[in-house]
Parts: structure tokens; sequence; C-alpha cells
């Protein structure tokens, strides 16, 4: 058996743990789904003793093929909360990122003065998705159960304590937060404050290089794990898919479209936005990564596949649907998406968003559909890159990942949309890889991150259309126009 490292990824649809060798080339992987429970509208949920399984299962089922591994390196999503007691039981279930109960204490601190102090301090917009606003939530619905937590932590930090016993987070997963200041790296004050809480209520925050030498006995029965396998503590998912994708130079930005979307870049310092549209999470000393995520990724494709087609979104299923769309010019002929199903993080920081398909005349098929479905979900992403290219830099070339790569189609919509090459890589487990080069790293078996440079060489590489790209510049204006005009009616609307 050869050594490798082994990158677990805690997402919100499945836990993966990825085998990568020495050079960072991928061997194999095992993966279980993650289940979402909804108790009620807007509730968004999963089970943080059955994740904490899940990740044992995968570890045992990828040491059992591959043998010990030389490290352990964590990704994780951002933006979950569990309330635990002192001896570290759940008080509740893991509370999503898509969690929107929050939503009205979000938007009254995000129009108040603290609420901008708090952006301009932590990098993150005051919304829903954020743990501030959760635990400020559970001190006005919960009280007992607010009384009662010893730690508030997201999926990872819960993780890291059944693994070693301590409370620890990494700074891209406490810079997720709303509360804590990736500057000053210390948990901020007055978001303290307005959540009700002391520092002593958080894990202590790391380096995501720090080490953990001493896995608890009853993990390493569960896993294989032998004792002395280093565990780094690693960073967030959208991070590390940054680092994993090799886009650590100026002017290149990722673009991951999965269940949800995001674009970011990675830089030197923090670049904040006055119309508070971006985040900026510290990865590492000097090393931050900003951009915007969207509720509304690939999950909005799944829905409209069911609800128009019956099918599940599988190239193969779909291909006869692809051909009929390819008939389809750019901008569907004036039919525009709107795909907010699920409110919306960025660039609108709006839970009370709405979907709309604009436009509709008698001329437009499901065919048309369809293609304004894909494009839609591309034109909300490219005003994030627009806001990226106003306050960091201008884009020079677009890293692409995650399950919208396997649609050529699709991938070539997001270089006519964004006016930009954009390439895809081999691996999906970006996040995965870019855990084990931070430990890599950390253990001294790389001095930087040059090897992910050399050894990411894009599979495919796709460029504009100049006439479809001109055509989506006026969709794109339509695009920002018709939410601005609808802005005000989001909320008045029942949901």
């Amino acid at each position: 058996m050869q050594d490798y490292f082994l990158g677990l990824d805690i997402g919100t649809s499945s836990v993966k743990a990825v085998a990568f060798d020495r050079h960072g080339h991928f061997l194999n992987k095992k993966s279980i789904p993650c289940h979402t429970i909804s108790p009620q509208p807007g509730w968004q949920e999963q089970n943080p003793e059955t994740l904490v399984e899940s990740v044992s299962e995968v570890i045992r089922q990828l040491v059992a093929e591959n043998g010990q591994p030389i490290a352990v390196a964590l990704s994780s999503a951002m933006h979950s909360l569990i309330a635990v007691d002192e001896n570290g039981q759940p008080l509740t279930r893991c509370i999503l990122w898509s969690d929107t109960r929050s939503a009205g204490i979000a938007e009254s601190l995000k129009n108040s003065e603290a609420g901008k102090e708090i952006y301009r301090a932590t990098g993150t917009p005051v919304h829903a998705m954020s743990p501030l606003p959760k635990i400020a939530w559970l001190k006005d619905h919960e009280p007992i159960i607010f009384q009662k937590t010893f730690k508030f932590t997201g999926i990872k930090e819960y993780l890291i304590f059944k693994l070693s016993g301590e409370f620890l987070t990494d700074f891209s997963i406490a810079s997720a937060t709303g509360l804590f200041d990736g500057k000053r790296v210390e948990w901020f004050t007055p978001a303290l404050s307005f959540a009700g809480i002391s520092p002593e209520k958080l894990p202590q925050p790391v380096s995501p290089f720090f080490i953990l030498k001493k896995l608890k006995p009853e993990i390493r029965r569960q896993t294989g794990l032998t004792e002395g396998v280093p565990l780094v503590v690693g960073a967030s998912d959208g991070c590390l898919a940054n680092l994993g994708n090799g886009a650590v130079e100026a002017g290149e930005a990722v673009l991951t479209i999965g269940t949800s979307g995001a674009i970011r870049m990675t830089a030197s310092s923090p670049s904040y936005d006055p119309e508070e549209r971006i985040f900026n999470y510290l990865l590492a000393e000097n090393q931050y990564v900003t951009g915007g995520a969207s509720n509304n990724g690939a999950v909005i494709y799944e829905w409209f596949t069911r609800q128009f087609f019956g099918l599940e979104p599988s190239a193969t299923k779909m291909q006869s649907h692809l051909e009929q769309l390819r008939q389809v010019p750019a901008g569907s002929e004036g039919l525009l998406f709107l795909p907010y199903l699920l409110g919306e993080r960025a660039p609108v920081w709006n839970a009370a968003a709405q979907g709309i398909f604009f436009g509709i005349t008698t001329k437009h098929t499901t065919a048309h559909f369809h293609r304004a479905v894909l494009e839609g979900i591309l034109l909300n992403l490219c005003l994030v890159g627009q806001v990226l290219e106003e306050t960091v830099a201008p884009i020079s070339r677009i890293l692409a990942n995650g399950g919208f790569t396997k649609m050529d189609f699709w991938v070539q919509m997001a270089a006519d949309i964004f006016g930009k090459e954009v390439q895809t890589f081999e691996s999906e487990d970006s996040p995965a890889l870019g855990a084990v080069l931070m430990a890599m790293k950390s253990l001294g078996y790389i001095e930087d991150f040059s090897l992910v440079k050399n050894r990411m060489q894009p599979q495919k590489t796709f460029h504009p259309n100049e006439k479809n790209y001109r055509i989506y510049r006026g969709q794109l204006e339509k695009f920002g126009d018709i939410y601005r005009r609808l802005e005000g009616a989001f909320a008045k609307t029942e949901v």
C-alpha cells in the first residue's frame, strides 16, 4: 500500500473521505449522503450524531482499503450551529446555512449601524445563514436551551470535539460566523454582545495548520486509525476549494456550482464592499478568500428537472433535453429566470427573495424554460463576479468545479456569460485536496502551495463566444433591474 493523505470533507449533501498521494494525485474515496430535516418551513437541520457516525464510517472504509494515512485533514461546510452542554452533548440539531428562521433578526441588524460595524469588522454579511443571528434567535425563542449551552459550535468544531475532546475552530470557519474579527484574529466584542454571549461560549480559534496528535480511543476503534496519526484542523470547504483548484494568484477566480453556488478569489488582504455584497474570510496569515455564495445552485436545476421532466438531472437521462435546448439561442429569446427559490445570499442578501420567470410569451417552449434556468443560476453568480472585479481585482480566468462541470454545455454558457476563459479540472474534490495541502505544509512535506499549480492541469478550456457575451450583457442588466423593482414586493409576500 502506498503512502497517502486523507482529506475529510463534511458537506451539506455528503460526507467524503478522499485519499491523495504525496504529489496530490487522487487515489480513491468513500462517501455517505447526508439527510436534511425540515421540521418547519424555513428550518434546515441535520443530526450531528449521524454526521459523526458517517465520518467514522467513511474513514474506516478508506483505511481498510488503503492502510494508515500519513495524516487526516479536515474540510467542512460553513455557517452551521449546534448548541452543546458541558459534556459536549447536543442540545439542538445542526442548524444549516440554509436555515432562515433567524431572517427577521438578521434583517433588523443588517439595517442598523451595529450591523454595518459588524460587517466591516468580521467580513461576513449579516444574514440568516450565519451563526450570529442564529444564536440571537435561540436567545429569544429557546431561552432554556440558550441558558444550558456550554459552547456554540458548528459541525466541524463538534466533530473535532468528538475526535479529540477539544473545542477548536479554524480561522476560516470562525470568519464565517459573523462573530470573528479576522484582522485582529479574535472574537469581535460588539457581535458577541448582540448575540448575548461571551468568548468562553465559543471554541478557541486556531490556525488551519494546527495539529491534533491525540484521538480518543473510541474514535480510533471506530475508524481504524492508529495512535499518533496527526489530525490537521484545516479550513472551510469554500476557502479550501480555492486552494485545491490552484487559485492562489491575483485575478484567478473559482466558480463552484454544486447544491449551492459561489465565486471566490484569494487576496493578501480583505476587500470590503460598501454595499456589503461579498464576504472576506481569513484562511491563514495574509491570505483571505473573498467572494459570494448563492443558495440557488444545482439544487434549482434539480427542482426544475423533477417538476418539468420528472427526471433526476443525470447527464444520461437529460441528454435528449440537452439536445433540444441547444436549439434555443443565448438569452432564451427574452425569457429570464431569477433563481431565488430558496431566498438568497450573494449578491442581494435577502432571505425573502423568490424565484421569477419574466418575459414569458407564447413562443417559449419547455426548452426555453430549461435554458433560462441554467442561464439564471449563472447570471446571479456573474453579478457577484462583477462585485469582485470592483473590489478585489479584474478576473483573468475562471477555474470551475462542482457538479455543473459534468455538463460542457453549461460550462460554455458560463464562459459566455462571464466573458472569461473557463477551465475545468479532473478532480471534483478540491476542498479535500485543499485540506490535504494544508496538512502537507503543516507537516513539512511541502514548503508552499506551488505543488497544486504544478499538478493542476486543466481538463478542458472554454472560451467565450463574443456574440453570446453581448446578448448576456443585456440580460444581466435586465436581471438586476427586475430584482430591484420587485425587492419590496418580496417582503410583503407570504411564503
